[in-house]
């Protein structure tokens, strides 16, 4: 087992590597929209998971990621020449969920936001039901024991 502190190097690293040979050495057109944005290894440096995200319609992220699949090697391949560890661990592309969870928390927030201000709307005119202020202050509390 490798220092975890490690794992998390060499993970970065494989990110740089990855997204500079996307960049330089593999030339397919359905790659040029790819952004990877996480890398995570396995403590035994045996297993890399690369997270990308790519813009576009469902179809052009399928492409993307039939063209992933096949540089796989080429990209494996240059990690190996870059990294100082004993195996190149295997790549694994995984689609990141993260842009699609933050737009759903806008959503969420937006929802919010127009039902604080229909309440807001509701209690602008609206009257107390008993007392403004229905606890006790320090000074009935001074009447009462006397």
């Amino acid at each position: 087992m490798a220092d975890p502190a490690r794992a998390a190097r060499l993970a970065q690293r494989i990110k740089v590597i990855v997204a500079e040979a996307l960049r330089r050495r593999v030339k397919d057109p359905r790659l040029e929209a790819v952004t990877i944005t996480d890398s995570r290894v396995t403590n035994d440096l045996q297993h890399a998971t690369l997270y990308y995200t790519v813009l576009g319609d469902p179809e052009e992220q399928q492409a993307t990621r039939m063209a992933l699949e096949s540089a796989r090697g080429v990209l494996r391949a240059e990690v190996g020449r870059n990294i100082t560890a004993r195996l190149t661990p295997t790549l694994e592309f995984v689609p990141d969920e993260v842009p699609v969870n933050a737009s759903h928390l806008e959503e969420l927030l937006q929802k919010a936001r127009e039902r604080d201000a229909e309440v807001a709307a509701i209690a602008q005119g609206a009257d107390f039901a008993g007392d403004a202020d229905p606890y006790r202050t320090s000074e009935e509390s001074d009447d009462d024991a006397r």
